[in-house]
């Protein structure tokens, strides 16, 4: 059971997540729901207080630990990340960059 389900998530991450445009529009949707739902807890919150506070503490959750890890691996997929390091190489071609100005 545990081996199948390992396989039906690793199709949907590939075949699901692998795609740009399916990844775009489920975080677009993640985001929107999470932002409906602070909203809608703040409304609720002087009539309900418990179930205000709940609904905006899961809409952080959502947006903090699903969507925003999501977001940061759909920017950094299929970049090098020595491009973006403080290397001696790097800093050489900064300062020749100025030097050019």
């Amino acid at each position: 059971m545990i081996y199948y389900f390992r396989y039906i998530m690793f199709k949907i991450k590939v075949v699901y997540f692998s795609n740009y445009k399916i990844m775009k529009y489920f975080l677009q949707l993640l985001l929107l729901s999470s932002i409906i739902g602070i909203c809608y807890g703040l409304y609720l919150k002087p009539v309900n207080p418990q179930n205000g506070d709940l609904l905006v503490g899961l809409s952080l959750v959502l947006l903090i630990f699903i969507t925003m890890p999501i977001f940061i691996y759909r920017r950094w997929k299929n970049k090098d990340v020595k491009d973006y390091m403080l290397t001696k190489e790097n800093i050489e071609k900064m300062r020749d960059y100025n030097d050019s100005k």
